[in-house]
């Protein structure tokens, strides 16, 4: 009588083969001896798991690799067509929402404006609305949400705390919202955090020094990426340098309720509060004022590409207040690379010059000897590709990996998921 075996693998068993197809998926080690190398694992354990990860569908044999001597190994490839994420970012006045393969390339994406003021019911019913179109599209399902929102999020939990521009948002939790209509591991950030990833990822050039990311739009905000990993810092707080003081003015109130912030004086609201009562000094502003009953932060950013002066004056002296902020920051984290993105540079290319030059000439000469500044690369795509790749780095941790490589999808283990990534 033969007796039932237990195949399945120990924890440790399951995080050594989460290592290799890891190895394999980020290009580290695309070989069998490549892995064995890389690991210090036998042979023929390395062989096992390799056939184990090609019958779930994660790998497969690609072309022969250049001979170092002796007979050619086979190059390996990860199957980024094995599975897809989902990808959502909410801005103060638009939503981007994607589907990606499991190496963060998009296979389809939708855009729409949208006042995030609406509340977090209407939002959230709306990034829905636009994921089951990009699903009957192209017949994905998720195997892990990323999601970007314009506020201070608590990255344990997946809530909102306090956020300054959206009204009604305090305490929502995305996350358990998208889990209640979807079974998939769901991971919720900051956008300017996911902006900042997605720069390093895959931004123009390549370059995998420390990045800050400054984002200058309706609010302003910024990310920084060491090593490929985001600073949230204790409480997800970190990068909000939107409130930073910068004036005296006890009549410049912010959003947050203080006074003299960076974005009550340099963020396109605080620019269309300034601008209102002078729109009749700029024929482009006025007749928007006219036809709208109201100006926008993307009025004021297309009357400055136009050359209109009173646009212009007002743009350029708020890069030059952003700069002196952005420098303090240079001084403070030495980055290799500063990287602007957000609606300003619609608004021409004088006002990240201005940007740039007064960080180079306020912060010291140590922090900015090998310092690169330049515009954001993708499109004003980067946010949506963060939040891909956060839900793919979130989903293919060893520790996670190993949950769910057995079945070769995670479809199912989503609360194991987060639990084992210490979150709730």
């Amino acid at each position: 009588m033969e007796t039932a075996v237990n195949t399945h693998p120990s924890p440790q068993d399951a995080f050594v083969y989460a290592q290799l197809v890891n190895l394999v998926r980020t290009g580290e080690a695309l070989t069998r001896p490549a892995l064995e190398q890389a690991t210090g694992l036998g042979r023929k354990l390395v062989a096992q798991r390799v056939q184990q990860a090609m019958t779930v569908g994660l790998m497969e044999d690609g072309d022969f690799a250049p001979s170092g001597g002796g007979r050619a190994p086979r190059l390996l490839r990860f199957r980024a067509d094995a599975g897809h994420v989902f990808a959502g970012l909410i801005g103060a006045g638009e939503i981007r929402a994607a589907i990606s393969t499991l190496d963060g390339t998009a296979v389809a994406s939708l855009h729409r404006s949208w006042d995030v003021a609406d509340g977090p019911e209407a939002t959230m019913s709306q990034l829905q609305d636009m994921f089951e179109r990009l699903a009957k599209k192209t017949k994905a399902e998720p195997w892990s949400i990323g999601i970007g929102v314009p506020g201070p999020v608590d990255f344990s939990t997946g809530q909102l705390v306090a956020p300054p521009i959206m009204p009604g948002w305090d305490g929502f939790s995305v996350r358990s919202w998208l889990r209640e209509r979807y079974d998939a591991p769901v991971w919720v950030d900051n956008d300017v955090n996911l902006m900042a990833l997605g720069e390093w990822h895959r931004g123009h050039p390549v370059d995998r020094r420390d990045l800050l990311y400054i984002k200058v739009s309706t609010g302003i905000g910024s990310g920084l990426v060491s090593g490929g990993d985001v600073y949230r810092g204790d409480t997800g707080a970190a990068g909000d340098i939107g409130h930073v003081q910068v004036s005296d003015d006890p009549t410049l109130i912010c959003r947050c309720g203080q006074s003299g912030c960076l974005e009550a004086v340099s963020g396109g609201w605080g620019l269309v509060r300034q601008l209102t009562p002078l729109a009749g000094e700029s024929p482009y502003l006025a007749k928007r004022l006219a036809d709208q009953g109201r100006l926008t932060p993307v009025d004021i950013g297309t009357a400055a590409a136009k050359g209109d002066a009173l646009a212009s004056r007002a743009v350029l002296q708020g890069a030059r207040t952003i700069g002196a902020t952005v420098a303090s920051l240079v001084n403070f984290i030495n980055p290799g690379v500063v990287v602007i993105g957000g609606g300003m540079l619609r608004s021409g290319g004088e006002a990240f010059e201005v940007l740039a030059e007064t960080v180079m000439r306020r912060a010291t000469k140590l922090a900015t000897e090998k310092i690169t500044l330049r515009p954001a690369s993708l499109d004003f795509q980067e946010g949506v590709v963060g939040a891909s790749l956060l839900a793919i780095e979130q989903l293919f941790a060893p520790a996670s990996l190993g949950l769910w490589i057995e079945q070769g999808t995670p479809v199912g283990q989503a609360a194991s998921l987060h639990r084992v990534a210490g979150q709730h």
